[in-house]
């Protein structure tokens, strides 16, 4: 392990890097803001640390330019209708993190006097936030002495030490050395140094060793072995299940929807009616009707298993009362509202359908 003058050389390269290079993120405050005294929003900090979770930062900049135009403070956010925000929430996946996210904007607001704590147990206590979003938010928001150890961070660190254990069974080696690199002075401008150094130059393919500021230290380098690392225990593959999505059109345009329980996945968000996801699919419509298969069939996959869905469509008669769900009028239906499986089956239908299937 290095000595603690080598790591704070590390540290002190690393941050002298950051000081000309830190990417320009809607959610941050950049060096020369901090060195004139702009402090962090700790609601920005935590909004966009969830958001990013299993999310890259260019899928995540417009949801979080819209949902601080939408609401811009917690107290904001705490007092947004569900329906709301799960719809604009839509199609960036992983939608435990909404539901979470309101239960913590509304304990916040509650709890708190519409203030994140500081305290870093009390972090750990709120809905949805576990030990990384508790120590980006410490170090970040607060500049607490915090380790933040995301997907980045690990790479950089098993290439510093040249560590060759897999993952996941590397994670608390790694974590120790991250630890061992954490500064007691600007933590959370090391945290962000550490996740944009992965980011943009200690990248998974590739890495641009010859331009990294901690190409002299890097074991891994020296012993050509960057590009290898961080190795990964071998996946197993994924299952397949398949279910039916059943998309029925009232006469006047309205739209058969229903939205999915709380708990479990696509928790609370808006779709379309359909059977259980299995080994097969199981006939199971929402409402009496002449149901038509549509060509072609949806594909997408989730964190444990790849989803084929057969579309069906129908047309019916204004009156009909569904078993599941509710009629959506046409002028209140916005495709966007849907997760991104669900979309999927909008498009398919929207394109294969007959005149009589197609919402205006």
């Amino acid at each position: 392990m290095r000595d603690t003058f080598e790591t704070s050389a590390i540290g002190a390269a690393l941050l002298e890097w950051y000081d000309t290079h830190a990417r320009a993120l809607p959610w941050r405050v950049g060096p020369a803001e901090r060195r004139a005294g702009v402090e962090p929003d700790p609601y920005r900090v935590w909004l966009s640390e969830i958001m990013l979770q299993q999310t890259t930062v260019a899928a995540v900049k417009d949801y979080f330019h819209r949902f601080t135009r939408l609401w811009p403070t917690v107290g904001d956010l705490a007092a947004a209708e569900d329906g709301a925000v799960m719809g604009e929430w839509a199609g960036l996946g992983y939608y435990a993190r909404a539901r979470n996210l309101l239960k913590c904007a509304r304990v916040v607001a509650a709890e708190h006097g519409g203030v994140f704590p500081r305290d870093h147990d009390t972090l750990l206590g709120l809905p949805g936030i576990g030990p990384y979003t508790a120590a980006a938010i410490s170090a970040i928001a607060f500049d607490a002495p915090e380790t933040v150890m995301d997907g980045n961070v690990e790479r950089v660190v098993a290439r510093l030490w040249d560590i060759h254990t897999p993952l996941p069974t590397a994670k608390p080696e790694l974590y120790g050395l991250a630890e061992a690199l954490t500064p007691q002075q600007r933590p959370g401008d090391h945290a962000q140094a550490m996740m944009d150094l992965g980011a943009t130059i200690c990248t998974p393919k590739n890495p641009a060793c010859g331009i990294c500021p901690l190409r002299a230290p890097c074991a891994a380098r020296a012993a050509g072995t960057a590009p290898l690392l961080p190795k990964k225990a071998e996946k197993k593959p994924k299952p397949v299940r398949r279910g039916i999505a059943y998309i029925a059109r009232r006469a006047d345009g309205a739209l058969l929807l229903e939205r999915r329980p709380d708990k479990g996945l696509l928790g609370g968000m808006l779709g379309w009616p359909g059977s259980d996801w299995g080994e097969r699919a199981l006939d199971a419509p929402p409402i009496r009707a002449e149901w038509q298969v549509l060509p072609g069939e949806v594909r997408h996959t989730f964190t444990h298993f790849h989803l084929i869905l057969e579309v069906r469509h129908a047309t019916v008669a204004p009156g009909m009362l569904p078993e599941r769900g509710a009629f959506l009028e046409h002028g209140e239906f916005r495709p966007s509202d849907l997760p991104t499986v669900m979309r999927k089956a909008y498009d398919l239908w929207r394109g294969g359908a007959d005149g009589r299937g197609r919402n205006g």
